[in-house]
């Protein structure tokens, strides 16, 4: 067990997914939706009903999201490419600079 949570402590440090990171993350939204389960059989409050449809849903979103990346990092190793530079080299390629304001001296010269 300590093992684990060495690992996850390691994984904050290191970029992207780990599977410690992934396994926490499931423990811990397993975790909630228990404990809002037996809110709701419990209570019978409907406050508890939605918040465990909000969690079963961000649960599920989250797991189909890391899946998302692991099929990227798939496809970039298909490619033999890294991971993390060809992202990275999108991202700056993509961002948009604004056009610096034409003055009236480069007005004339146009």
């Amino acid at each position: 067990m300590s093992q684990f949570f060495n690992d996850l402590w390691d994984s904050i440090f290191t970029p992207g997914t780990t599977p410690t990171l992934v396994r926490a993350t499931h423990y811990s939204f397993a975790a909630l939706l228990i404990t809002l389960v037996v809110l709701c059989l419990t209570t019978y409050n409907k406050h508890f009903y939605f918040l465990t449809a909000i969690a079963g849903c961000l649960w599920a979103t989250l797991t189909w999201f890391i899946g998302e990346l692991d099929k990227m990092k798939e496809e970039m190793a298909k490619q033999n490419a890294p991971v993390t530079d060809e992202v990275e080299d999108n991202v700056i390629d993509t961002e948009e600079r604004p056009e610096e304001p034409k003055t009236e001296d480069h007005k004339k010269d146009d």
